[in-house]
C-alpha cells in the first residue's frame, strides 16, 4: 500500500486542474475497502485546503493499478467537460514507455486490433473486427533501445508508444498479441518470471488548458524496476 504524501504526487495545480504522478500500485479510483486510491487522496488534500467545502474532483482518464505515470484531474465541472471533450476528440496526447521482450515486427509501426473486455476476469483479448462488444484499438510504437538477453533470456526492448485510442489494458494486450509482451506483466505474459514491476509508464501527457487554451505538457521518468536495465532516459 502506498503511504506517501499526496503533495509529493502533484506536478502542477491551479484553480481548474491538478496534474499528478500516479505511483505504480496505487489505484485511480475505488481501490477497495481499506485501500488507498488517487481519488480519495486528492479529495482529502483539497478538503484540507478549503475546510467546510466539499471539493470537486473530475476523473478524466485512468491508468491500470500497476502502471505509473501522468494523470490530469479537473477541479471544476467546466474544466472536466472541456478535458473530456479533448479526450473524446483525440486532442489529448498520451505517451508511454514500455519494456517488452520478444522481437518487434519492425523498428516502428502501428498496431491496430479489435479488443473485447472480459469483465469476469478483468482482462481483454484480441477478437475479429466487428465482433459484438469489440472496440478498435490503435497505437504507434518506436524502438528506443535494445538490450540482448542474458543467460539465454529473451531480448528486451524499450519502446516509445503513443496511444491513438484508449482501451482497457490496450498496450498490454496489443503488445502481447504482436509477440512482444511487457516485462513484468503477469496477466498477459505467460513466460514472465522476473518478478519485476510492470514495464509500462505513462511518461508524458499533452492537452490544452481548459480555461486558457494554452498547450500543456508534463512528463516523468519511469521509476519501476522493469526500467532499471535501461537507465535514465533509456541510456544503459
Amino acid at each position: 500500500m502506498w503511504m506517501g504524501k499526496t503533495e509529493d504526487l502533484i506536478l502542477y495545480e491551479d484553480k481548474e486542474i491538478l496534474v499528478c504522478r500516479k505511483p505504480a500500485g496505487l489505484g485511480v479510483q475505488s481501490a477497495g475497502v481499506g485501500k488507498t486510491d488517487m481519488e480519495s487522496c486528492l479529495k482529502n488534500y483539497l478538503a484540507e485546503k478549503t475546510p467546510g467545502k466539499v471539493p470537486f474532483l473530475g476523473i478524466i482518464h485512468r491508468l491500470d493499478q500497476p502502471v505509473e505515470g501522468v494523470l490530469v484531474f479537473a477541479k471544476t465541472p467546466e474544466a472536466a467537460k472541456e478535458l473530456n471533450r479533448q479526450l473524446t476528440e483525440n486532442r489529448m496526447g498520451k505517451h508511454y514507455l514500455a519494456v517488452t521482450e520478444g522481437t518487434p515486427p519492425a523498428e516502428e509501426g502501428v498496431l491496430e486490433d479489435w479488443l473485447k473486455k472480459d469483465g469476469k476476469t478483468n482482462t481483454s483479448f484480441v477478437t475479429a473486427p466487428g465482433t459484438k462488444g469489440g472496440k478498435r484499438a490503435e497505437l504507434f510504437y518506436k524502438v528506443a533501445k535494445h538490450i540482448p538477453g542474458e543467460d539465454g533470456g529473451r531480448d528486451q526492448y524499450l519502446l516509445a508508444v503513443t496511444l491513438k485510442t484508449g482501451r482497457h489494458h490496450q498496450i498490454r494486450v496489443q503488445m502481447a498479441h504482436a509477440g512482444m509482451p511487457l516485462v513484468g506483466d503477469r496477466k498477459y505474459n505467460p513466460q514472465e518470471k522476473s518478478g519485476v514491476s510492470l514495464g509500462l509508464c505513462a511518461c508524458a501527457l499533452d492537452f490544452f488548458h481548459p480555461r486558457r487554451g494554452e498547450k500543456m505538457h508534463f512528463s516523468v521518468e519511469p521509476e519501476g524496476s522493469a526500467f532499471k536495465r535501461f537507465g535514465k532516459d533509456g541510456e544503459e
